[in-house]
């Protein structure tokens, strides 16, 4: 998408991010690349020092860059000074590469209860089931072969992705919902013994700004609800059962596992395969090493790695004694 530098420059001052560089105001940029794969039409950016010989002779049309580091550019890419490089190349992709706006129309393919509750300007693409009492707000878009409902209720600005199924939750404003993420269906509950089902007659809760990553479930809790907090990030392939509770803020990769009661804070950082165990509480700031094994209660401002879930620190002596003990 054609931006002119100065429309660059105006877009960033809005966020108070000051840019530094000598590009003319009239030239036109097509778009970000990689160091490696942007040509004259695009700019870049460099924040790691492993991209130290690429950068030299990439072939953009500028980078973003710290001024301390400028020096390392090759003389046909302009550095275009920023504090932080990688924030501003964040900002930049959604200005060059933003997302679907709705395009006001509802496909004849679909199939809407009755009772459906439409906003305005949403769009429902091909194949859509939505049942009983759903509403959705203003400016949602719904992908195709996606089932929303029963009891439904989606924000406004929100994106579901194709293939996705959605029922018994609230949804929050401008959340972004990812192909094959499955939210509000029954979890996984019985008794021990006799093996008799546990009805899950809850329901699930998106705060604002929510991103679910595809494939990821979110079970509705026994009773009450399961909480996903504002501005939390689920990636791929997790697997959040009945009456978790996750913090604002809160990011969490790819092929975790929570079971149900679990609590975990705010502004946690969780990695890829951590397994947490039922019922405990994880405070706030709290970073998880990945394929972690989290089995008690762990306080505030935590840093916890292995299987089970020690401090970080002891967890590396453990593992550099036990390696000492190899040889």
């Amino acid at each position: 998408m054609k931006k002119y530098y100065s429309e660059i420059v105006n877009y960033l001052n809005k966020y108070n991010i000051d840019v530094v560089s000598d590009i003319p105001k009239n030239k036109a940029i097509y778009g970000i690349g990689s160091i490696s794969g942007s040509d004259v039409n695009l700019i870049t950016f460099y924040s790691n020092s492993e991209y130290n010989n690429l950068i030299k002779i990439t072939k953009a049309y500028g980078c973003l860059i710290k001024d301390i580091d400028k020096h390392i550019l090759p003389k046909n890419c302009f550095p275009i000074i920023v504090k932080d490089p990688y924030l501003v190349y964040a900002y930049l992709s959604n200005f060059f590469y933003p997302t679907d706006i709705s395009k006001n129309s509802i496909n004849k393919y679909s199939s809407i209860d009755k009772t459906f509750i439409k906003g305005n300007n949403i769009e429902i693409k091909n194949f859509v089931t939505i049942k009983n009492n759903v509403k959705i707000a203003d400016k949602c878009i719904i992908g195709e072969n996606c089932v929303i409902g029963p009891n439904v209720i989606i924000g406004k600005n929100t994106h579901i992705l194709p293939n996705t199924t959605i029922s018994n939750s609230i949804i929050g404003e401008t959340c972004l919902i990812q192909s094959g993420a499955v939210i509000g269906d029954r979890g996984f509950g019985f008794t021990s013994n006799e093996k008799i089902e546990i009805r899950h007659i809850g329901n699930v809760i998106l705060g604002d700004n929510v991103q679910i990553g595809s494939n990821t479930t979110i079970d509705r809790a026994t009773l009450d609800s399961t909480i996903i907090e504002d501005n939390v990030r689920i990636d791929n392939l997790v697997q959040i059962a009945h009456n978790v509770l996750i913090g604002s803020n809160t990011i969490i990769a790819a092929q975790c596992g929570i079971a149900g009661s679990a609590k975990i804070g705010k502004n946690c950082k969780i990695g890829g395969q951590v397994g947490i165990t039922g019922h405990i509480k994880i405070g706030d700031n709290v970073l998880i090493a990945a394929k972690s094994g989290v089995t008690k209660n762990i306080s505030a401002n935590s840093t916890i790695a292995g299987f089970p879930a020690i401090d970080i620190k002891l967890w590396k002596k453990n593992i550099i004694k036990k390696y000492r003990n190899l040889k």
